[in-house]
Formats: C-alpha cells, sequence, structure tokens
C-alpha cells in the first residue's frame, strides 16, 4: 500500500478545477499542506441547566477559553475530498506551543464534502486562550490513495455536507 502526499502544486491545481478548498487562499498553501482558519461558531459545553452545547458567535467578539475548557469549532473553508484521496487535520505547531490542543478526531475519509468540526481544548494549567474567527488553527494534508474505495464517505458518513459546528450524532 502506497500513500503519497500532495504537495503545493496539486493542491493548487485540485483547488482550480475540482473545488478542494473554499474559499481558497494561496497563501495559506503550505510545501504538502494548506492551513486551515476558525470559523464564526462554535459551541461551549453548557453548565447545570444549560443545554449540553451551548452556540457563541465568535465572528464580533473572541472567546476566551478557560484552561482546562473543551471547544467544538469548525473549519471557515469547505473541502471536498476527492473519492482517491484521504485528508487529516493536524493543529498548527504554533497553536501547540500556545496550549491549544486537537483530540485525535482529525481523519477526513475519501469522498467527505464539508466544514470540518474540530474538537480543541486549552491543555494550560493557568492561562487562557482566545478563539478568534479566521486565526490560523490547523493544516490539511492531503494524501493520494493507491487504489479508489469501494464505497465513499458521500455513501457511508453521517456528517456529509455538514456545515458549521456539528455535535455527535452517534
Amino acid at each position: 500500500i502506497i500513500l503519497s502526499t500532495i504537495v503545493d502544486q496539486q493542491i493548487r491545481q485540485l483547488a482550480r478545477t475540482y473545488g478542494l478548498i473554499e474559499p481558497f487562499n494561496p497563501e495559506q498553501v503550505n510545501p504538502a499542506s494548506y492551513d486551515v482558519q476558525l470559523g464564526a461558531m462554535i459551541k461551549r459545553e453548557g453548565v447545570g441547566q444549560e443545554e449540553r452545547w451551548v452556540p457563541v458567535d465568535i465572528s464580533e467578539k473572541p472567546y476566551v477559553m478557560q484552561p482546562g475548557e473543551f471547544i467544538l469549532a469548525s473549519t471557515q473553508e469547505f473541502i471536498r475530498v476527492p473519492v482517491d484521496m484521504e485528508c487529516v487535520f493536524n493543529l498548527k505547531s504554533s497553536r501547540g506551543r500556545e496550549g491549544y490542543e486537537h483530540l485525535m478526531a482529525g481523519y477526513i475519509d475519501p469522498g467527505f464534502h464539508g466544514e470540518v468540526t474540530l474538537e480543541i481544548c486549552n491543555v494550560n494549567r493557568h492561562h487562557r486562550l482566545p478563539l478568534i474567527q479566521g486565526m490560523l488553527m490547523g493544516q490539511l494534508r492531503f494524501s493520494k490513495l493507491d487504489s479508489t474505495p469501494m464505497r465513499s464517505y458521500a455513501v457511508t458518513g453521517r456528517y456529509h455536507k455538514d456545515r458549521g459546528v456539528v455535535t455527535s450524532k452517534g
């Protein structure tokens, strides 16, 4: 089995011809990944009698994560993973060095179309962290598969074509 990560010119080409990433910004292309931004809405955990997840609009004012807090967020970008590719979300190293952590739920199946939901924690013990719409949060790395799956995520996935922050569908 051979997986090969696609590189900058392939990302640009797929963005033009396939709509790999929308909106697409050439300045967010790295040698073998694409930087993605935090979307305008997050969901924070409810407290007490509040609902399980409370939506928060961060388009006007940043949200400040407390130490140990867990947030659901999404990318600003809509992605279309070709059926002969897979994608992985990785937190940007700068964000990790600041105390942000992304849970190990960053795999994106062949054929997925949608905005990527992020599971973000503040692992600092004493410092708060801002969540700001448009901040560069992570990178998408796309890999070419050596074969096409019999059934893509478009057929099997529960989160296909989702937009915004999506909580667990079980």
